[in-house]
Parts: C-alpha cells; sequence; structure tokens
C-alpha cells in the first residue's frame, strides 16, 4: 500500500515538473508545479457533455481507463514493502490491465463517428502493440536473471554487481523511459500540444470528451507517468528499509519528470511513419538484454 500512496502523490507533481522543465528550457518562467493539477481539479467539478451519436461505450470507458491504471498500479512494490497484489506472473497480468484500459478508451474513440478520432484510434493500437515486445521481453529478461516471475520478487533479487549489469540497467531504464512515452503519447512519438488532426494520436483521441471525464483522463495519463517512474525506481532499490526507499523514490521519480521535460524540449516528433521503426528498435534492446543475460547465466553452448 506504500506503493500505491506515493505513486499516487508522484502523480500530483510530476506533470508540473514536466512543464515547468519545458518551460526553464524554453527561457521562460512558465506556470506553478501543480497548475496542472489545479486544471484537472477545475475539471472534475463540470459536468460531461455526450453526443447523440455516442453510446454506453463511451460513457464508461473514461471510468474504466482510470480504474485499470489503479489496478496496474496496486501490483508494483516499492523496495521491501510489496504491492498490494503479488503473485507469480504477476507482471502479465498486469500489462493486460493496462491493454484493457486503453482497449475501452480506443472503442470510445470509434464510437464518436469522427473519422479523426478513429485515426488517432488506430495509430495508438498499433504503437501500443508494437511496443509490447519490448516490455515482455525485458521481464522475462528479469526473471529469468533473478529466477523469479513476480514484480515484487525480481525487483528485491536484482542487484548489479558488475560493469555488464550496469549497463543492462542503463539499457533497461531507457527502454522503459522510451514505453513511457509511447504510452503516454508524448515526444518523440507524439506531440500533445498539436493541434492538427492528421498528426495528433492521442490527443484526438479525447476530443469529444469533456468535463469529469475528461479529467479522469488527464489524471490517468498523470498516474501512468508515476507508474512507469516506479518500475524505474524499483530496478535501483533492490531490498533497502523504508527511511532509504520513501526519499530515493521522490527523488528519482523528481529526475523522471525532468527528463520527460528535457526530451520534449530537445527532440522532434519523428515522422509518422518512422514510429513504428523507432519502436521496434527498443524490442531490439531488449532482446540485447535477453542474450546478455543468456551470456551471464552461461545458458550459450559453447
Amino acid at each position: 500500500m506504500i506503493s500505491f500512496t506515493l505513486m499516487v502523490i508522484a502523480s500530483f507533481f510530476i506533470s508540473g515538473i514536466i512543464v515547468r522543465t519545458k518551460s526553464i528550457t524554453s527561457g521562460r518562467k512558465g506556470p506553478s508545479i501543480m497548475q496542472p493539477m489545479k486544471d484537472i481539479v477545475r475539471l472534475w467539478k463540470k459536468g460531461s457533455v455526450y453526443s447523440n451519436t455516442t453510446s454506453w461505450a463511451f460513457r464508461i470507458a473514461p471510468t474504466i481507463y482510470f480504474s485499470s491504471i489503479l489496478m496496474a498500479m496496486s501490483m508494483l512494490p516499492l523496495g521491501s514493502s510489496p504491492g498490494v497484489f503479488s503473485f507469480n506472473g504477476d507482471f502479465v497480468f498486469f500489462a493486460y490491465v493496462l491493454a484493457t484500459g486503453k482497449f475501452f478508451n480506443i472503442i470510445a474513440a470509434l464510437d464518436t463517428g469522427s473519422s479523426f478520432e478513429g485515426m488517432g484510434a488506430s495509430r495508438e493500437a498499433l504503437f501500443s502493440m508494437l511496443a509490447e515486445p519490448a516490455f515482455f521481453i525485458l521481464m522475462g529478461s528479469l526473471g529469468l536473471l533473478t529466477g523469479y516471475t513476480s514484480f515484487d520478487a525480481i525487483f528485491q533479487a536484482l542487484h548489479f554487481g558488475s560493469y555488464i549489469t550496469y549497463a543492462l540497467g542503463i539499457i533497461a531504464t531507457f527502454i522503459l523511459l522510451m514505453i513511457t512515452m509511447i504510452e503516454n503519447s508524448r515526444m518523440p512519438i507524439d506531440d500533445p500540444k498539436t493541434h492538427l488532426e492528421l498528426t495528433m494520436i492521442h490527443e484526438v483521441m479525447i476530443l469529444d470528451n469533456s468535463g469529469f471525464d475528461l479529467g479522469l483522463i488527464f489524471q490517468a495519463t498523470n498516474l501512468k507517468f508515476a507508474l512507469y517512474g516506479t518500475l524505474i525506481v524499483n530496478m535501483f532499490l533492490g531490498n533497502l528499509p523504508l527511511y532509504v526507499t520513501i526519499p530515493l523514490f521522490l527523488a528519482i521519480q523528481i529526475m523522471f519528470g525532468i527528463s520527460i521535460g528535457l526530451i520534449e524540449s530537445f527532440m522532434a516528433r519523428y515522422r509518422m511513419s518512422h514510429n513504428a521503426q523507432f519502436i521496434l528498435i527498443l524490442s531490439s534492446l531488449s532482446l540485447l538484454i535477453l542474450f546478455s543475460v543468456l551470456l551471464l547465466l552461461g545458458n550459450f553452448n559453447s
């Protein structure tokens, strides 16, 4: 429960850190760190407007999307403190809980009957599908290295003790960071600030959402940032006590937000036709980790 609570706390300020970092790098002061959260609270106070062309699927999708992320968060540990739920193979359940929420988000976009929202839904489905192998190969490699198949056991048994393992940790961090950008439709895959429907991905999917529902979707994005940041944090914490774990968690989450802000400040968005190639490179890097783990374990015959 400690990890779940800390992720909720981190979600309140991580978007603000990203926006503030982008403002500073462009020479502006920018809004306060809590401004994105204030905007979400303002949306939660408003009612939602529904088109006559939409059905029940559009109305329940934001709630299911938000709930799926809360469910996924409940499975992540923090140092020696396990998640609310922990069992063998929970990282598979974790991935498909998130996929369920995204599925409802996609059918809600299709339910509007808008060709633009359908186009964005198609792109988001494709990019999520291409990113999925990278995540599973990475977690499978860590499971093979440690001998466990649950988040809690993998992260507690994961220790970096040589140059090779440190290199693998850096590559794994990069993969998780890029999966975060893909899953949240951020640079270099998508630009959340663009207003051209032909090139938008996630933002064009939610054009018909408003009020409380739109606030849920925005806060779900913040929670997803904190969720993937926690995965990165756990890779380096091991079995440390809580009085060390909690400050490290907050420090790494802040660094995570700053890193995202810097990426969005200094990287241009890729051409749409190049996005699939970039995402597949992440799977290649995950395979590199897998082969390295097999070499470390001596499972390759000479």
